[in-house]
């Protein structure tokens, strides 16, 4: 057996051959090189310390001698502080290099010159001249300096000093060409290890190289021997060697394996497909498929299920069988998840079982039976689904090639199901489509038949259509007319508003002005009419009452301008509280009793027994209304009588609306046997400073505020006055108010109760208008006859003009009194053609009835006309926003609704 010895071990080896003679020689080299570079440092640092040295010395020399100069010039004994420390400095330096050149004698006697001569200087000129200066023997210093010998030595010591460096630096040189000398050896000896070592390296590796390049070109050689065999079955490389080489051979023997096995994959795949190509049933398909792949697997049986959707329900269908003797290989079905083969469609997953039970069914041959050993089950997938599954039995085993071939097989083979499935479905529906059109060109004839006879019927329509669209146009040309009136009016109404407003707030203001002098007018007068002290006569006297009475009738007139002025400017606070109605017959007799006698009056006071005895409203103002209707009745009543009648309406007598305000309502009559008032005469009595005529005014006296402030105070109290007269038969005001316990405020449908007369009035223009367009032509009555026309509305007025007049006309009226209502109609009833829908109603308002048939209900195609008394731009929008086909403002004309009808119903 050889020993493995790899390519990397050898070229190892080689290396450390190498590096160990390069160890070596590094260490001879190593020691040679430090030797050379101790001298070296030991040369340096000599020289730099002699150099040193010296330095110091003269440095402190010359030190000494810059002390003493101060010393002497100045006197101050600080000075020579500095000379007595560089005296001793400059000898311990002195000894310091005088040891480290005692290896040449030479220069250490230039130095032991040069220390004689500082000394010299020390004697022969410092310390005379300390000497001198301190015992001030100025004549013995100025001798001193005139030899001054001191200027000579230290020039002698800077010579000598100049002379000891040159000397040192030529020992240094001499040293220092000794040690070039000894590294030039050095380096021819490195060359000389170099060129060993390379010899050495080139002899190792040459011998690699060449058991490499051997075994490489025998391995080259057998790959090119293979590569030119045309046989199936190729060659193998076999090499001797043990090392990367042999594992390299290795690989390429398993490469040409995996090969070999593939190009047996691809060629036994090509055929299988090949074999199935241009096949267009299912069930010839299938056969030819499992033939070829059991074949290929070496298969003993087989069996492939194709997928069937019925009844949205999935199931696979056998449609091919393999070695299947008596035709019951497998079973005919099977869902998903029902056994393995259904589990392994539900999971999508390949499933191979190679320990097969006993009892499973055997494989027959012309010989006997045997067990399989291995059973392979494969789902064939498109498009993420399973559309197929096959399964598979041997009596050997599935090896991991055939297995790999089925995968690679069934990757395409689900699209080839697909399409053979798509060309049969296909297939089919062009049979069904081919009658189906049989069918479509005989019904073509007869549709050709009555698209002749609906051509006729069109054209009578276009006809029709051609005079609905000019009296359309005709209609939105008065409707357009109709809306710049609004405009117009509505401007006017805001100026009036802003006009009646500064009128109020003039009439508040002035009213507060006149009452200051009219106080002291009233006061003066009643003082001089009191003549207490007999200063005036009695005509003066006379003239002091008059003053008075007028003073006390122009305070009236204030007070009413004043609370006609403060309910027009909204500033009359109103304050709801109890009041106990048992009270008011007997406060209104304690008043009015007295009048009635003076009068030769009869007057009767009722209070029905329902009436409740708590009533909730502002006591005051209702009061100051009962007494200015009670004084007008006895003022203009000159026989006969004045009647107070307080009744409860029961819950029969209120309207929606009104119960929506309050559950409990008052009706106080004041009626009387008086004058009358003319019916044209109804509205203009309610308006300030307004009477019947001139000469009621001139007649019976007063301002005419009164019944004007009344209608404004029962507006405040949340209800209204109404009036029945006529002229000679005396008169009958209403006073119709709710009991609001928690205020005004909290009544959002108020507005609608208040108008109740408003409402009154305007049915009774209504009704006038219909009675006036009941001359209608006959093609209306056709176009109208048996529509179904459903009323939304919460006032019986309203209600029953509309319907008398579109009865007439041939239409059927249904009524709703609320959108609650409505919508139960529209549930109930399907055949309604068209809407008249109200906006402003309980419980549920026009707004979101429309939404609820627009939305919730999917009624889109009905028509809806919105009735309204709001005829702002944004109303219009929001009414059709809401889902309305179209708008009409109240008070109704009703040309124009006649003619929204008959566009939105024709």
């Amino acid at each position: 057996m050889l020993l493995k010895i790899g390519i990397r071990t050898k070229i190892t080896l080689g290396y450390i051959v190498i590096i160990f003679c390069l160890l070596a020689s590094v260490i001879i080299l190593y020691q040679q090189i430090s030797s050379l570079q101790q001298e070296r440092n030991y040369i340096i640092k000599k020289d730099s310390n002699i150099h040193a040295l010296t330095n110091r010395i003269e440095k402190s020399f010359l030190d000494m001698e810059l002390s003493l100069r101060g010393f002497v010039i100045t006197g101050e004994s600080s000075y020579l502080e500095l000379y007595d420390e560089t005296s001793e400095n400059w000898k311990s330096d002195f000894n310091e290099l005088y040891q480290l050149l005692e290896k040449d004698p030479t220069q250490q006697e230039k130095l032991n010159e040069i220390k004689t001569t500082i000394e010299h200087w020390v004697t022969a000129s410092g310390e005379p001249s300390i000497t001198f200066k301190k015992e001030k023997n100025k004549e013995a210093l100025w001798e001193l300096f005139k030899v001054d010998l001191g200027r000579k030595d230290m020039k002698t010591v800077r010579d000598q000093f100049e002379s000891l460096r040159s000397e040192v630096i030529v020992s240094m040189q001499a040293r220092v060409n000794d040690l070039d000398k000894r590294n030039s050896i050095v380096t021819l000896t490195l060359l000389g290890i170099l060129v060993f070592i390379s010899v050495v390296a080139i002899v190792i590796a040459s011998g690699i190289s060449r058991s490499i390049v051997k075994t490489l070109t025998e391995v080259t050689r057998t790959i090119r021997e293979i590569a030119a065999s045309k046989s199936s079955q190729k060659g193998r490389i076999h090499v001797r060697t043990n090392d990367e080489i042999n594992a390299l051979a290795t690989a390429t023997n398993e490469l040409l394996d995996a090969l070999e096995r593939r190009e047996w994959l691809q060629l036994n795949i090509a055929e299988i497909v090949t074999k199935y190509q241009g096949v267009s049933a299912i069930t010839k398909l299938a056969d030819t498929f499992l033939s070829e792949i059991a074949q290929k697997t070496q298969s003993s049986l087989g069996a492939l299920y194709v997928r069937e959707i019925t009844d949205n329900h999935i199931q696979f269908v056998k449609k091919a069988a393999f070695a299947d003797a008596t035709d019951n290989v497998g079973i005919e079905s099977f869902k998903l998840g029902q056994g393995l083969i259904g589990q392994c469609a539900l999971e999508k997953k390949v499933l191979i079982y190679n320990d097969i039970p006993e009892d499973f069914r055997l494989i027959g041959t012309g010989l006997g039976k045997v067990p399989p050993k291995g059973i392979f089950i494969v789902p064939i997938i498109f498009e993420n689904d399973v559309i197929a599954v096959v399964e598979l039995a041997t009596i050997t085993s599935f090896n991991k090639l055939q297995q790999e071939l089925v995968k690679q097989v069934i990757e395409t083979f689900g699209l080839t199901i697909n399409s053979v499935l798509g060309r049969m479905e296909i297939v089919r529906l062009l049979n069904e489509s081919r009658a189906m059109t049989e069918e479509l060109q005989a019904q073509s004839e007869e549709l050709q038949t009555q698209s002749k006879e609906l051509q006729m019927q069109t054209e009578e329509l276009t006809m029709i259509n051609d005079q609905l669209e000019e009296r359309t146009k005709e209609a939105e040309l008065k409707s357009r007319e109709l809306e710049q009136a609004k405009k117009e009016l509505e401007e006017s109404a805001e100026q009036l508003l802003l006009n009646s407003n500064y009128k109020s707030e003039f009439l508040a203001n002035m009213s507060h002005e006149l009452r200051t002098p009219l106080n002291s007018i009233l006061i003066l007068s009643e003082m001089l009419a009191e003549n207490s002290q007999n200063t005036l006569s009695e005509e003066e006297a006379e003239f002091a009452k008059v003053i008075h009475s007028s003073g006390g009738d122009l305070l009236a007139l204030i007070n009413d301008i004043l609370d006609l002025s403060k309910v027009e400017a909204g500033k009359l606070d109103i304050s709801f509280d109890e009041m106990n109605m048992s009270e008011i017959p007997v406060q209104i007799e304690q008043i009015f009793a007295p009048v009635a006698t003076k009068k030769n009056l009869q007057f009767y006071i009722s209070k029905d027994e329902n009436v409740v005895d708590i009533f909730y409203t502002d006591e005051q103002r209702f009061q100051q209304i009962l007494k200015n209707l009670l004084s007008n009745a006895f003022k203009f009543t000159k026989q006969g009588s004045v009647h107070l009648d307080i009744k409860q309406l029961s819950e029969e007598q209120l309207t929606n609306n009104m119960q929506d305000v309050s559950a409990d309502w008052l009706e106080i009559t004041v009626s009387d046997t008086g004058i009358g008032i003319p019916k044209d005469k109804h509205q203009l009595i309610f308006e300030s400073f307004q009477q019947a005529d001139g000469a009621t005014v001139r007649k019976y006296g007063g301002t005419g505020l009164g019944l004007s402030i009344c209608k404004e105070l029962a507006k405040l109290l949340g209800g209204w006055i109404s009036l029945q007269s006529s002229e000679g038969q005396g008169s009958t005001f209403t006073l119709t108010i709710p009991s609001l316990p928690n205020g005004i405020e909290e009544q959002k449908r108020l507005e609608l109760a208040i108008h109740e007369v408003g409402a009154a009035n305007e049915l009774e223009e209504l009704m006038e208008v219909l009675s006036e367009n009941q001359d209608f032509s006959q093609q209306e009555v056709e176009v109208f006859q048996g529509k179904n026309i459903l009323i939304v509305d919460d006032d019986y007025r309203n209600i029953y003009a509309l319907k008398n007049a579109l009865e007439k006309r041939g239409m059927n009226i249904l009524v709703a009194k609320d959108g609650v209502e409505c919508l139960e109609i529209m549930q109930a009833n399907d055949e309604i053609d068209l809407i008249l829908m109200d906006i402003m109603m309980p419980n549920l308002d026009g707004y979101e009835t429309m939404s609820i048939i627009r939305k919730q209900m999917k009624i889109t195609d009905l028509p809806i006309i919105a009735l309204t008394a709001k005829a702002m731009k944004n109303d219009r929008d929001k009414t059709l926003e809401a889902g309305a086909s179209d708008y009409i403002s109240k008070p109704l004309n009703l040309d124009q609704l006649v003619s929204v009808l008959r566009v939105w119903l024709v």
